[in-house]
């Protein structure tokens, strides 16, 4: 049977006497009648919600301390994955470039990481047993190093104390310099034979080679939908300005990243291949510790030049091969900040120097090398939103109101 609604009763418009207006709906059981005592007016159907100032920073707050307390939990766990991330982030942009080309997304997450460890495994298979005869020959020569570099500076406090006066340098003072000096490069040596032998070798073997690529690989496969599913966890009101956020974010983080991995790789075999060249025996392995430490702007190459002299001092004794060490580093200086440095960042890049030394001391300290790794993603992250804050005020009362008159 068909049942056609009544029509609802006219009742009279007010607009003009006599119209007819169509009554209102009744309202609704659930809502009808008065609200209920100690309880506010619940809002109408379908009205929007609308988050409070508190809910806000309340939600903010509470995921900044969720993710604190995780990394201190987890952090001795954590540097395989976080290493692991930096990878796959690195390369990312290839992946989507293979994807672009028609293949899919795992086999081309899977060439990369393939490709990355071979590489790795490559490099350590040629320069290990190169670095562990290098540690070889440092121990059997450091004796001899530390008497070579007492008799060079000893030589040298003589010929200044004759320049200078008796009084001014007693023989105190110069056996002092003596023994300081020898104490340094046998400090040096045993350090970077304990170095080479242990640390390097069990960091590879657990991280590198085991659990880094296989969580790389993961990363780097599902990178797109997690940074999809990421997006979908934005709030709202404030999704556009998270967004733009990320993107400057991701701006000066891949610009500093990849461009500082790629000067460091090449510093390191530019110092490596001098070193060697001008006769230093260790040569090599000082080379390669100057490149890599140079991910950390000037600590790299001073670390670097002090070391190569010390050994220049103790194994030739002459001021001249000092000199040639000497320029080997001030021509890398040249070539990475007047072309290597501007042609792979230029100025794309909104970290300053210090910033990032402070980081990266600071995240050692905290968290050791997995701070380390985290110290320049927060630190970029710290800078973008600083700019955003700081443009912010800048476009706010509380820097634009006038003063007063009379003030």
């Amino acid at each position: 049977m068909n049942i056609t609604p009544s029509a609802p009763p006219r009742l009279p418009s007010p607009n003009r006497p006599g119209g007819d207006a169509v009554a209102p709906p009744a309202a609704h059981a659930s809502t009808a009648g008065p609200p209920a005592p100690g309880r506010g007016r619940l809002p109408p159907p379908g009205a929007a919600r609308v988050a409070t100032r508190g809910q806000r920073l309340g939600l903010t707050f509470g995921v900044l301390v969720a993710v604190a307390l995780a990394f201190w939990l987890f952090s001795p766990i954590l540097t395989p994955f976080v290493l692991a991330a930096c990878i796959a982030y690195f390369l990312d942009p290839a992946a989507a470039q293979l994807e672009r080309i028609g293949v899919r997304r795992g086999f081309a997450a899977l060439l990369l990481v393939l490709a990355l460890a071979l590489a790795a495994l490559l490099a350590v298979l040629l320069l290990y047993p190169l670095l562990i005869a290098q540690v070889s020959v440092l121990l059997q020569r450091l004796p001899g190093y530390v008497l070579r570099t007492g008799q060079t500076v000893r030589d040298a406090m003589t010929a200044l104390a004759e320049a200078l006066g008796e009084d001014v340098l007693d023989s105190r003072l110069q056996d002092l310099a003596v023994g300081q000096a020898g104490a340094i490069v046998s400090f040096l040596g045993t350090t970077l034979a304990r170095l080479l032998g242990g640390g390097i070798a069990i960091f590879y073997v657990f991280t590198l080679v085991t659990v880094t690529p296989v969580v790389a690989f993961y990363l780097l496969r599902d990178w797109p939908a997690m940074v999809r599913q990421v997006d979908g966890w934005l709030p709202r009101r404030s999704a556009a300005t998270l967004r733009q956020l990320g993107r400057d974010m991701d701006r000066v983080l891949s610009a500093w990243l990849r461009g500082q991995l790629i000067c460091c790789a090449i510093l390191a075999v530019y110092y490596a291949a001098a070193l060697s060249a001008v006769g230093l025996e260790l040569g090599l392995t000082v080379g390669l510790m100057a490149g890599i430490l140079s991910f950390i702007p000037y600590v790299g190459s001073i670390t670097g030049m002090i070391t190569a002299l010390l050994l220049a001092l103790a194994q030739f004794g002459t001021w001249g091969a000092m000199l040639l060490v000497l320029g080997v580093f001030v021509f890398g200086q040249v070539v990475e900040g007047y072309i290597i440095y501007p042609r792979l960042l230029g100025n794309r890049v909104e970290l300053h120097a210090v910033w990032v030394i402070f980081a990266l001391f600071a995240g050692g300290v905290v968290f050791g090398f997995l701070g380390v790794l985290l110290a320049v993603p927060i630190a970029a992250a710290i800078g973008v939103v600083a700019r955003h804050w700081l443009r912010r005020y800048l476009e706010s009362p509380l820097y634009l109101d006038p003063p007063r008159t009379g003030e």
